[in-house]
C-alpha cells in the first residue's frame, strides 16, 4: 500500500504533463535578478521570478506572449517570447537598479493568507504580500496617502486607502 501512495503523485504529475502537451501548452521559466521581481504574462501577475526557476515552470498556451518584469526598485523590463507546445522558454534578465528614495519614510506591511498575492500601491505593482508581512520586511514609502490593493491568485482583491506617516507603520490586512 505504501508503494501505491508514493507512486500516485508521479502518475498524477505525468498525467497533467501529457494533458498540457495535448492541449498545445508550453512553459516559461524565469532566471531573473532580482528573484523577487514580479512576472507578468500577457498582463497577468503570475508570481515572483524566484518561483519559476529550474524546478518550477508556468504553463502557457503555445504562441507569442508578452513578459513583463516589475520590481519597484529597478527599471521595468518587457519582452516578447514565443513558446512552442511541449517546450520550455527561459526568460533571463538582470534588472537595472534605480536610485534609492531619501528619508523620511514610513512603513507599510501587508497581511494576507496568500503570501504570493500581488501588492499594488496607487495601481503600480510593488511585490507580493509575503515580502511585506513582518516587522523586518515592511515596504518603505514617503509620507502621504496611498491606495493599496492586494490581489490573491483566487478570490476578490482587497482595497484600502492608507495614510503613511514618517517613522510609523501601517498594516493592511486582506480579509
Amino acid at each position: 500500500m505504501r508503494l501505491l501512495t508514493r507512486a500516485l503523485p508521479v502518475i498524477t504529475l505525468t498525467f497533467f504533463s501529457v494533458a498540457a502537451f495535448a492541449q498545445g501548452n508550453g512553459y516559461i521559466q524565469a532566471k531573473v535578478d532580482p528573484g523577487r521581481a514580479g512576472v507578468f504574462v500577457d498582463g497577468k501577475y503570475v508570481g515572483p521570478a524566484a518561483n519559476f526557476k529550474i524546478a518550477r515552470k508556468y504553463a502557457v498556451a503555445a504562441g507569442e506572449h508578452e513578459i513583463k518584469l516589475v520590481e519597484p526598485r529597478y527599471e521595468e523590463s518587457t519582452a516578447k517570447v514565443t513558446v512552442a507546445a511541449g517546450k520550455t522558454s527561459v526568460i533571463s534578465a538582470k534588472m537595472k537598479a534605480l536610485p534609492l528614495i531619501k528619508p523620511p519614510y514610513g512603513r507599510l506591511r501587508t497581511m494576507a493568507p496568500d503570501k504570493f498575492a500581488a501588492v499594488y500601491i496607487n495601481d503600480h505593482f510593488y511585490g507580493h504580500a509575503g515580502e511585506f508581512n513582518n516587522p523586518m520586511q515592511g515596504l518603505l514609502l514617503p509620507p502621504g496617502e496611498y491606495a493599496v490593493r492586494i490581489v490573491p491568485a483566487s478570490g476578490a482583491p482587497h482595497e484600502e486607502k492608507v495614510k503613511i506617516e514618517a517613522d510609523k507603520t501601517v498594516i493592511v490586512r486582506e480579509k
